[in-house]
C-alpha cells in the first residue's frame, strides 16, 4: 500500500486540528516503506541507471555537440536540439529505467516496482517539460515554469494533486465579499504569466506583420503594432482577473485609489507614452529620420511607448523620451525631403580676383562625391573683411544620415587644393609686438662639465 497523507475524507476546515497527526502517521508510514527490502533494491537500481546515463552521456555528449553545430536548419527547432542535448543522461536514463521496470514487473509483484514505475514517469515527465520550456527566451523564467509544471505533473502522479489543492484552498481570509486562498492566489499569478507572455508574443508577431505592410507609413506602422499590444496586454489581464472569479466592478473604488496614487507619480511616464502617441500621429519623426536635438545628431533607429532610440555617427545610442520631442525644437533632416543645404564659409586675399574665386570655388564643390547634382553648388562673395574677402559656398547633399561635418571637411580640402593650384592665398593674422624700451640680448657661455 502507497502511503497517504491527504485521503479524500479530510475536511480542510479541520485542517490545523488533523494535519499533524495524519502527517506523523504517514511519516511513520514512509518509513516502513522505506525499509523494505524491494523499496532499497529500487532505490539503488535507480541510481545505478543514473550514474550509467551520466557517464555514457559525458561520452557522447562532445560528438553530439559538433553534429549539432554543423547543422544549418531553422534556429527554433536547433534551439529544442540544443536543449536536448543539455539532457543527453535523462534521455539515456528514461528508456534503461523503463527496461529495469519491465523486467522487475516480470519477476515479482506489482506493488513492488512502485518506485521504478514512479522514477520512469517523473524522469519522462521532467524531460518533456524542461525541453518544452525552452521555447521561453528568459532562462529565469524557462527554469520557473518547468519546475512548477513538474511539481503539478508530480502531484498528479503520486495522487496528492486533490488533496494539496484542497489544502490550498483551505488558507484563506476574505476582504468583504472577496474570499482570496492561496490556490486563488497562485491560480491567478499562473494565468496572469500565461496570458501576458502570449499576448506579448502574440503582439510582437503583430508588429512585424504590420510593418510589412508597405501602404502604411512607417509612424502608421509603429503606432497599429503598439496599440495591438497593448490592447492584448489589457485583455489578457482582464481574462486572467475574471477565469479566477475576481470581480472587476468590486475593485474600482479600489482602483480608482491606486490610479490616483500613480497618476501622480507616474506623471512623467504617462507624458512620455501621450507624447509618443502624439508623435506617432502627426509622422513629425519616423524610423530612419536623421534628426538633431540639442548636442544629438543622429537617425532614429525605433520608437518605443516611452522614449526614441537615436543611433549618432559615433555609434552611440541616444534613448530620448517622447516629451522632448513634443516641448523643445527638433530639426528634422529628412522630415520632407531628404535633400539638405549647407553652408562653408572661407575667406581668400585682397590680391585675389574675386570672380575666378567664385568659379574655382564652384568647380571644387561639384567634384566631391557626396554633393548632389540635382542642385548645382553656388559661391557668393558676404562681405570685405578687416584682412580678407569673405565668400560663402554653398550645396545640397541627399543624404544627411551619413554626417555633415565630413562632408563639410571634404569641401574645404578641396577649395585648398584648388587655391593652392591656382596661387591664391588665404590670409591669416600677423601680429606685430612693439618694444617700449631698448631690450639687450646677451650670449651666454655654455658651461663644460
Amino acid at each position: 500500500m502507497e502511503p497517504t497523507l491527504f485521503p479524500d475524507d479530510l475536511d480542510p476546515t479541520d485542517l490545523t486540528t488533523e494535519l499533524l497527526p495524519r502527517f506523523q502517521a504517514f511519516a511513520a508510514d514512509v518509513l516502513n516503506t522505506f525499509y523494505h527490502p524491494w523499496t532499497l533494491y529500487q532505490i539503488a537500481i535507480i541510481v545505478v541507471l543514473y550514474l550509467v546515463a551520466l557517464a555514457v552521456s559525458r561520452r557522447v555528449e562532445p560528438s553530439l555537440e559538433s553534429w549539432v553545430r554543423g547543422l544549418k536548419i531553422n534556429p527554433g527547432f536547433l534551439r529544442v536540439l540544443a536543449a536536448l542535448l543539455r539532457r543527453v543522461e535523462w534521455i539515456i536514463f528514461v528508456p534503461l529505467v523503463w527496461i529495469a521496470w519491465s523486467i522487475a514487473v516480470a519477476n515479482t509483484w506489482h506493488w513492488n516496482t512502485f518506485l521504478l514505475q514512479l522514477a520512469g514517469n517523473l524522469s519522462l515527465a521532467w524531460l518533456v517539460i524542461s525541453v518544452l520550456s525552452r521555447i521561453i527566451r528568459s532562462r529565469v523564467v524557462a527554469r520557473t515554469v518547468a519546475w512548477a509544471a513538474w511539481l503539478v505533473v508530480a502531484l498528479n502522479l503520486t495522487g496528492y494533486l486533490t488533496p494539496t489543492l484542497a489544502t490550498l484552498d483551505a488558507i484563506a481570509f476574505s476582504i468583504g465579499d472577496i474570499r482570496i486562498s492561496a490556490l486563488l492566489v497562485l491560480k491567478g499569478i499562473a494565468l496572469l504569466v500565461s496570458l501576458t507572455w502570449l499576448a506579448t508574443n502574440v503582439g510582437n508577431y503583430a508588429e512585424t506583420r504590420v510593418r510589412n505592410f508597405t501602404d502604411l507609413t512607417p509612424s502608421l506602422q509603429v503606432l497599429i503594432g503598439k496599440l495591438v499590444k497593448i490592447f492584448l496586454i489589457i485583455l489578457a489581464i482582464v481574462i486572467a482577473l475574471n477565469s479566477i472569479g475576481v470581480n472587476l466592478t468590486a475593485l474600482t473604488i479600489f482602483s480608482g485609489a491606486i490610479g490616483v496614487g500613480l497618476g501622480f507619480g507616474l506623471q512623467k511616464v504617462v507624458s512620455n507614452f501621450i507624447s509618443g502617441v502624439i508623435i506617432l500621429l502627426d509622422k513629425s519623426i519616423k524610423p530612419g529620420d536623421t534628426i538633431s536635438l540639442g548636442e544629438t545628431f543622429g537617425w532614429i533607429r525605433e520608437l518605443r511607448s516611452r522614449f526614441v532610440s537615436v543611433v549618432t555617427r559615433d555609434g552611440r545610442e541616444f534613448l530620448i523620451p517622447n516629451e522632448d520631442f513634443i516641448t523643445t525644437q527638433v530639426i528634422n533632416w529628412s522630415f520632407t525631403d531628404k535633400l539638405v543645404r549647407l553652408d562653408v564659409h572661407f575667406g581668400v586675399a585682397y590680391d585675389s580676383d574675386p570672380h575666378e574665386v567664385t568659379r574655382l570655388a564652384i568647380t571644387s564643390t561639384e567634384q566631391v562625391e557626396r554633393v548632389s547634382g540635382l542642385k548645382k553648388p553656388v559661391c557668393w562673395m558676404t562681405e570685405f573683411g578687416d584682412s580678407s574677402i569673405n565668400f560663402v559656398v554653398r550645396f545640397w547633399i541627399s543624404d544627411p544620415q551619413n554626417g555633415l561635418t565630413n562632408i563639410r571637411g571634404q569641401v574645404l580640402l578641396g577649395l585648398w587644393d584648388v587655391f593652392k593650384e591656382h596661387d591664391i592665398s588665404i590670409p591669416f593674422p600677423h601680429r606685430e609686438i612693439i618694444m617700449r624700451t631698448p631690450v639687450e640680448v646677451q650670449s651666454v657661455p655654455k658651461v663644460q662639465d
